[in-house]
């Protein structure tokens, strides 16, 4: 489960073509998010993090870090049921946006090659 994780963030850093199957998107946003959370708690632990609010600075590195890979991974998952990158903006019509982009993420890809390419299974 974890080379989804290390592909998005070591051999596809920057890489916002092809398509990336349902497995690859979803453990990465697992391992990412127990990464987030890891990074908030040692952050209180050791005391770096900002008064007002329990991020610090090993959350924000961890965050800058994988930005990039994140949204170059969501842009993939679009590609393979056969949606521009640029549909991530449909997340900012209010509730429905993101529940519509929820729905994209989750549903199967496109059988055999699309537009962006080769089938990711």
């Amino acid at each position: 489960m974890f080379q989804w994780y290390k592909k998005v963030v070591t051999d596809n850093y920057a890489n916002f073509n092809g398509r990336a199957r349902r497995s690859e998107y979803w453990y990465f946003v697992l391992f990412n998010m127990i990464f987030a959370i890891s990074a908030m708690i040692l952050d209180n632990l050791l005391g770096l993090n900002f008064e007002p609010i329990p991020y610090g600075w090993l959350y924000l590195l961890y965050a800058l870090a994988v930005f990039i890979p994140g949204l170059a991974a969501a842009v993939r998952r679009l590609h393979d049921v056969n949606k521009s990158g640029w549909f991530m903006f449909i997340a900012l019509i209010p509730l429905i946006g993101s529940i519509w982009l929820l729905v994209l993420f989750c549903t199967e890809g496109t059988k055999g090659p699309n537009n962006y390419g080769e089938d990711s299974k």
